[in-house]
């Protein structure tokens, strides 16, 4: 009898249909690829608006929040640790190339170089390196929401609303009270409380905050933020140099908070999924690799676009290129750009297969 019943249960195992993979959502992976391409275009053309155009790092920061706290609804150290590990091995191996560049190149490292083991703080290098390096801020302040979250999360949950206006604060209390530290410190604040704001929009969405909202209250808010943001950013032109927004942390925070707002509170609102983006088998394909590679992508960007100058610069010795294609143009440099990008994924993107535990893969 007990063999009898040992033997339906098996045969009933090995009739079930195998797990489900998860679904992904295309509208916050849309949002994700749109601003890594952002920022890559940004960092070939410098044009000052872009940021206004789409925030990306404050609409990257507000996914991030969002998938956060989907995640903690499981152990916050088991998290913290799943995170931890997805994020250094693919920095490590970056940045293994990275230092050993500046070492050939004359650097001293100082003691600070354990940044590089765990940037908490933003890692020390040399001038001939900044472009690849100065990007860093990102993984940095990154890796501190990350740690921070479990206590945010449950702050947020006491008063989900007045903690989401309140997280504002702090940018404004160092512009205008108290003025950060010109070190490490000071620039992880300024950066944590530029895009608190929009990790706590992630929280905010995850838990059905948002759909709740009043669509004329949210059009009022958005357009208060994207209005203050905006006057500070061209009003204090003479202070910055300029009125990008990555210049100017008092005017990206509220500029991203007024513009993430929408694109969240959206698609929580009116459900969107872009589910019809499976449709459109290539760039469905796309959408799927830079979100499978999006470290990747990043990290290896700037060095792809500065290697992009010396190889265009080897073109002008072939005839041929230097009459017919349009060497000095910066489009030029941005399609090569991309090239490299794409050679740097298929080369180094599997150690984000590694450190998500998975097998290998060339492409996702």
């Amino acid at each position: 009898m007990g063999t009898h019943k040992r033997g339906a249960v098996i045969e009933a195992d090995a009739a079930a249909p195998p797990p489900e993979r998860p679904v992904r959502d295309r509208y916050f992976d849309t949002l994700r690829a749109a601003a890594l391409v952002r920022v890559v275009t940004y960092h070939t053309f410098g044009w000052a608006w872009a940021g206004m155009v789409f925030p990306s790092m404050g609409v990257m920061f507000a996914l991030a929040g969002t998938l956060m706290a989907k995640s903690l609804e499981r152990p916050a150290a088991k998290v913290v640790k799943s995170r931890l590990r997805r994020l250094l091995p693919p920095f490590w191996f970056w940045g293994v190339f990275v230092v050993l560049a500046m070492l050939i190149h004359g650097w001293l490292p100082p003691w600070q170089i354990i940044y590089w083991v765990v940037p908490l703080g933003d890692p020390p290098g040399n001038h001939w390196a900044e472009q690849a390096w100065e990007i860093l801020w990102y993984l940095r302040t990154y890796l501190w929401f990350v740690l921070l979250s479990p206590l945010l999360l449950r702050l947020f949950r006491l008063a989900p609303l007045p903690v989401l206006a309140l997280s504002l604060t702090p940018v404004l209390a160092l512009n205008f009270v108290w003025t950060a530290p010109d070190n490490r410190f000071g620039s992880a604040l300024w950066d944590l409380s530029t895009y608190l704001f929009c990790w706590l929009l992630g929280f905010a969405h995850r838990d059905g905050v948002l759909q709740r909202l009043n669509p004329v209250l949210v059009a009022a808010l958005s357009l208060a933020a994207l209005g203050y943001g905006g006057w500070y950013a061209f009003s204090h032109q003479s202070d910055y140099g300029t009125y990008d927004l990555d210049s100017n942390p008092l005017a990206q925070a509220f500029w991203s908070a007024g513009f993430v707002l929408v694109l969240m509170w959206a698609k929580a609102y009116f459900r969107i999924d872009f589910a019809r983006l499976t449709g459109f088998r290539r760039l469905d394909r796309t959408v799927t690799v830079f979100n499978a590679r999006a470290v990747t992508i990043y990290l290896w960007h700037e060095i792809a676009l500065i290697l992009a100058v010396p190889l265009i610069d080897q073109f002008w010795n072939v005839p041929a290129f230097e009459k017919y294609l349009p060497l000095e143009s910066q489009w030029f440099m941005f399609g090569i750009g991309w090239v490299l990008i794409a050679v740097f994924v298929l080369v180094c993107g599997w150690v984000e297969d590694v450190a998500a535990k998975k097998k290998p893969r060339l492409l996702p």
